[in-house]
C-alpha cells in the first residue's frame, strides 16, 4: 500500500526548518520526517474496522503545513499526547473493499468520505468510549476531549495513497447522486459552511472574506448559499481567485487596494493613522472571516470589523502569533474560532455539517464548478504539490486522481 506520512520527529523537523531557506527540497530528502513508502497491506485491527480503496483526494493547506514542517512545537496543540505519525490526505473519496464482522453501517462497494480529519487523532466514536465526552455527545467530534487517550487501534494510511483502514464511524457513506469530485469536495465545502454558520450574516449586512484561497472560496459560497441577501466583499490576489470570486457572486472584489481604504470606501468607516505605522478604523464590516490566519490578517481583520462586530478565524498558522488584540476590548469585537465540521443549528433543527453540505450540493446551492484545476497520479506527487503551492500555475484545487493509474 503506497502512502505518504509525516513522523512527529522533532530533531528532523529542526534540521528541515534550518535548511529549508537555502534548500527547499530538504523536505523530500532523507533528513526529513516526510516519507513516501510502499508498505504491506495492514490487517483490520478490529471487528468494526473497514479497508478502503481511494478514488481521488485533494491537496489541502493543512497537508502542506505538515509536509513543509511548518508547525511550531510551541503551540498548544503540540502539548497533547497522541499521534506520532500523520498520514496525509483527508479530502478523499474512497470505496469500501473489506468490512469487519461487526460493521453495521457500510457494505463492500460503498463510497465514503473521511468523517474525521485523521491528522487530529481519534474520537470517542473510533475508540468506542462510553459515555462519550461532551463534544462527541453533541456531534462535535473534531473537538473530542478524549482524542489523545490512545485507546484501541489507530488507522493506517490516508488520502494520499492507495487506501487506508479506519473505524466505520470515521467515514461516512455518500449518496450515489454525488460524483466522485463532488464527494471529495464535501470536506472542504463543509469547512466553509461551518465558518459561515459561526456568524451568519443578516439581510444587508456587510461582510468581508480575507483571503480567496480554497477556504475563502468555500466561505464565499457558503455565505451566498445560507445568507443570499448579505453584501460580500472579498480580498483576492491571483487571477484565478479574482475570476472565481466574481463567478461566485461577490459584491466587491478588493484587488491591490489598501485594506483600510477599502473598508472606508465600502462601509463608510473612518480610518486613522497613528505612530509607528499603527492604523485603526472606526466603523467597518459587520463580520470579517479571516481565511488566512496570519498575525497580519488577524490583526487587520480585528480593525476592519465594526464595534460589536465579529471576526471568525477560519484559517490558521500553526505558529505562535504576535499581534495587538486590543480591539477585542475597546471595540468589543467577538473573535470566534472553529475546527473543521461537526453539528450545526440550521432552520430550527440540528444537522451535521456534512449532511447540510451534501444537501446544499444536491440542491445546487453549492457547486464545485471551476474549483478543481489540476489532476495528478500519485507517482507525480512532488509535481502535484509544487502546482498546489505555486499559484502562478492557475491552481485552485489540485487533486490526486487514482482512477488515472
Amino acid at each position: 500500500m503506497r502512502t505518504i506520512y509525516v513522523d512527529k520527529d522533532i530533531p528532523r523537523s529542526v534540521v528541515v526548518k534550518a535548511l529549508k531557506p537555502i534548500w527547499y527540497n530538504v523536505v523530500y530528502s532523507a533528513l526529513s520526517p516526510v516519507h513516501y513508502v510502499d508498505i504491506p497491506q495492514p490487517v483490520l485491527p478490529g471487528a468494526r474496522w473497514v479497508r478502503l480503496e481511494n478514488l481521488i483526494c485533494g491537496i489541502c493547506a493543512s497537508d502542506l503545513m505538515l509536509l513543509n514542517v511548518d508547525a511550531d512545537p510551541r503551540i498548544g496543540l503540540a502539548a497533547l499526547p497522541g499521534l506520532e505519525r500523520f498520514y496525509l490526505g483527508h479530502e478523499v473519496v474512497s470505496r469500501v473493499l473489506e468490512t469487519g464482522s461487526d460493521v453495521s453501517t457500510l457494505r463492500v462497494g460503498d463510497r465514503v468520505i473521511m468523517q474525521k480529519l485523521r491528522l487530529q487523532g481519534a474520537t470517542c466514536f473510533s475508540q468506542e468510549i462510553e459515555p462519550r465526552c461532551q463534544s462527541c455527545a453533541m456531534g462535535n467530534y473534531s473537538t473530542c476531549e478524549n482524542t489523545s487517550l490512545g485507546q484501541g487501534p489507530i488507522g493506517v494510511g490516508g488520502g494520499w495513497g492507495d487506501g487506508y483502514i479506519a473505524h466505520e464511524l470515521e467515514v461516512l457513506k455518500v449518496p450515489d447522486s454525488l460524483s466522485d469530485e463532488e464527494a471529495a469536495m464535501v470536506e472542504p465545502l463543509a469547512v466553509g459552511v461551518r465558518t459561515a454558520l459561526r456568524r451568519l450574516p443578516q439581510v444587508d449586512e456587510k461582510v468581508l472574506v480575507v483571503g480567496s484561497g480554497m477556504v475563502g472560496l468555500d466561505v464565499i459560497m457558503a455565505l451566498r448559499a445560507l445568507s443570499p441577501d448579505c453584501h460580500i466583499s472579498a480580498m483576492a490576489r491571483y487571477p484565478q481567485q479574482i475570476e472565481m470570486t466574481r463567478h461566485l457572486g461577490v459584491d466587491e472584489v478588493i484587488i491591490d487596494e489598501d485594506g483600510y481604504e477599502a473598508t472606508a470606501r465600502i462601509t463608510g468607516a473612518k480610518t486613522y493613522d497613528g505612530m509607528f505605522g499603527v492604523r485603526m478604523a472606526l466603523g467597518g464590516f459587520d463580520s470579517a472571516y479571516d481565511c488566512v490566519g496570519s498575525a497580519q490578517t488577524l490583526q487587520d481583520s480585528l480593525r476592519w470589523a465594526r464595534a460589536g462586530g465579529t471576526v471568525v478565524m477560519a484559517g490558521i498558522k500553526t505558529q505562535p502569533l504576535s499581534l495587538d488584540l486590543s480591539p477585542i476590548w475597546h471595540q468589543e469585537i467577538d473573535l470566534i474560532g472553529l475546527n473543521s465540521h461537526g453539528m450545526e443549528s440550521w432552520q430550527g433543527a440540528q444537522i451535521s455539517t456534512y449532511d447540510l453540505t451534501i444537501e446544499l450540493i444536491k440542491t445546487g446551492k453549492l457547486s464545485i464548478d471551476g474549483l478543481i484545476t489540476h489532476r495528478f497520479p500519485l507517482e507525480q506527487w512532488r509535481r502535484a504539490i509544487a502546482t498546489a503551492q505555486d499559484k502562478s500555475t492557475g491552481s485552485i484545487k489540485v487533486i490526486f486522481d487514482y482512477r488515472m493509474e
